[in-house]
Parts: C-alpha cells; structure tokens; sequence
C-alpha cells in the first residue's frame, strides 16, 4: 500500500505528529496498532454516549474474577471458587464473556475435562496492555497462594 521498502514504524511516527494537538491518537495495544480518542477526553465522551450494554462498570467481585482470570489463567471455575472461597456465579461469568473479556480456554486435564477461562484481546484492548506481561507484579502472602490442582 506505501510502497516497497517503507518503514512502517516511521510511517507510524508520521501519523503520530500529524495526530498531536488533536483528540484522537495512534497507539499500540495488545500487539497492534489503535486509532482512539486520547484518555483526557473519556469523561466527555462517556457523558454525550450511551453506552448502555457495552458499560464496562464491574463490581467488586466481577473485577476480582477478572484479575484472578487474568493472573492464573487458564483456569477453571473451581479454581476461582478456591481463590474466592466461594463459587463464582455462572452468570458473573457469562456477563465477563459477553464483554467479550473472556473466553473458553483449554480443556483441563482433571477427571471430566472441566472447562477453563482465559483473556481475550478486548481484555488486552479495553486495559491498555501489549501483553500479560505488563500485567501490574503481583503481591502475595503465603496465605494467598493459589495451587492449581
């Protein structure tokens, strides 16, 4: 499209200058690149949008089954019931997967072959990352350690 022997990351460069002073932005995410709105701007927007079912509002527990999901993925929903001390909800999970932040992972291999969950690219998208690696470090205690079984 930009000729033989273009660099792209100088085109990207290019468009970046071209974008600066303006509200909307080239960034990389999730290993590609994503034309957006500059984070400055989100309370505006989020006011003048409705965003009705696409809200991304979690509560506590559903954040909580995110971020253990995307911490000891794959992982199934006894392993979150072993984290939280408590099963987690089907329908928690359904809504998490109708945001399109989780997804089936691979099958286990315990007796039955239990389903696992694991981040999608919305996840890496919606949260700004390249990668789980640039996942935040994560502290724990000795009396917070999750065992896979």
């Amino acid at each position: 499209m930009v000729g033989q022997g273009s660099s792209v990351e100088m085109l990207i460069e290019d468009i970046q200058v071209e974008l600066t002073g303006r509200p909307y932005e080239l960034a990389q995410v999730a290993g590609g690149w994503m034309f957006r709105t500059k984070t400055q701007f989100a309370d505006a927007i989020n006011a003048a949008a409705d965003l009705g079912e696409q809200s991304l509002a979690f509560t506590e527990m559903g954040m909580g089954v995110l971020c253990a999901i995307a911490y000891y993925q794959p992982i199934e929903r006894a392993g979150l019931a072993d984290i939280f001390g408590k099963e987690v909800s089907r329908d928690l999970l359904a809504r998490l997967r109708y945001k399109d932040l989780i997804a089936s992972g691979p099958r286990s291999p315990r007796p039955g072959a239990p389903h696992t969950f694991v981040t999608t690219e919305a996840f890496l998208v919606t949260f700004d990352l390249q990668s789980l690696r640039d996942l935040p470090e994560l502290e724990l205690r000795d009396s917070d350690a999750y065992v896979a079984v």
